[in-house]
């Protein structure tokens, strides 16, 4: 298995929440997007939340709503070996600098973990003294949430940063 490089951060000066997921999966790594594959739930979640259609919008347009609305988004995960996109099958993995958070996201009030594998690295985030969460993934593997379901969680975590 050769060695998985992740995804460059979408945080700016103003991010008051950011959700951190585990590691791409393979549609977006090929795409070099967050949330690529078609099935995930994240950006008509976000979309939802928000009243918009984030989902039909080209990725660029997508990012920028994002930072304006002070959401950002990374993964625990720089790099690790993978075959396919489950979490279960991560190895070798190397984390991103979340202790860095805080200076990336002066603003940032809350970090919320995006499934069960990213938050295993609650332990560390736990340490920058914010509110941490673990929303119900948005992975299509997370089929026993039911959409309405994940909203409400993740209501939560946009309504304790103010976004």
């Amino acid at each position: 298995m050769t060695l998985l490089q992740g995804l460059p951060p979408v945080i700016a000066r103003g991010t008051r929440l950011v959700v951190l997921g585990s590691f791409p999966g393979v549609a977006s790594l090929q795409a070099g997007q967050y949330y690529a594959h078609p099935r995930n739930q994240f950006w008509p979640l976000v979309g939802a939340l928000w009243g918009i259609d984030l989902a039909g919008r080209p990725y660029a347009a997508r990012l920028a709503e994002l930072r304006r609305r002070g959401l950002g988004l990374w993964d625990v995960y720089a790099r690790c070996r993978r075959e396919g996109s489950l979490d279960s099958a991560i190895e070798e993995a190397e984390y991103n600098d979340l202790a860095g958070l805080r200076r990336r996201a002066p603003e940032l009030r809350v970090i919320a973990h995006n499934g069960g594998e990213s938050a295993r690295a609650m332990r560390f985030t736990r340490e920058l003294g914010l509110p941490v969460l673990r929303l119900p993934s948005t992975s299509p593997a997370n089929a026993s949430w039911s959409f309405e379901r994940k909203c409400a969680a993740w209501r939560e975590a946009f309504d304790a940063a103010g976004i």
